[in-house]
């Protein structure tokens, strides 16, 4: 991709789906990760930069296809509507597609062509990685929060 976008769709591998902190961690540990979140965004989407009074946490994952490696970066706070740009498929399910496309064109100042151009390369990226076997990696967790 050409372009460097500040709201971008990050699809996850099929067998990554049910990787998620609140189903790793133990209730309590779950709330310190996302209230740290909330604290450093301040009321505000870290993404699009709206304030709101309804913050949503997000797992941010890099992925290491020759290692095969899935590994959390940080847990960010996000509005809802940047959340479900992130989420584009379960968003889509929802009956919410044209609604996550229009604001990522308005977040990133971009046409419908560029929303379906990155929404392309997000599926090529998970076509492609479809038979990696991935390992999750939350190493972030212990540095950040001893956790």
């Amino acid at each position: 991709m050409d372009k460097e976008y500040k709201l971008t769709i990050e699809l996850v591998p099929e067998s990554c789906w049910y990787v998620n902190l609140r189903k790793v961690l133990k209730p309590s540990d779950w709330d310190k990760v996302r209230r740290d979140a909330y604290a450093r965004a301040n009321g505000k989407c870290m993404i699009c930069g709206r304030y709101t009074r309804r913050l949503e946490a997000h797992e941010k994952w890099s992925y290491d296809e020759g290692k095969g490696l899935q590994k959390l970066e940080d847990v960010v706070a996000l509005c809802h509507s940047c959340h479900g740009v992130k989420h584009i498929a379960r968003t889509q399910l929802m009956g919410r597609g044209a609604e996550a496309m229009e604001h990522f064109m308005k977040v990133n100042g971009c046409s419908q062509m560029d929303y379906h151009a990155a929404l392309g390369e997000a599926n090529e990226w998970l076509r492609r990685t479809r038979n990696v076997e991935w390992t999750t990696d939350i190493s972030w967790l212990k540095n950040k929060f001893n956790i």
